[in-house]
């Protein structure tokens, strides 16, 4: 565990009780966004060899080079 770790885990033990819930809810909104965004990147990744075929072509070269 480096020493920013460390120093959150230590700033989360401090925090009342009643606290701890708000702090886990944050943290699993964090974590569904990392995974929200993965996903899109991955779709984004899987889309463009399908889409390679219609964007390179002769008739868009003009708009390449917008």
């Amino acid at each position: 565990m480096n020493a920013a770790e460390h120093q959150l885990i230590e700033k989360i033990l401090q925090l009342p009780p009643t606290r701890l819930a708000e702090v886990t809810d944050f943290v699993d909104f964090l974590r569904s966004r990392e995974k929200d965004r993965a996903l899109t990147q991955s779709a984004a990744q899987a889309a463009t060899s399908s889409f390679a075929a219609v964007w390179d072509n002769d008739a868009d070269a003009e708009y390449d080079k917008l």
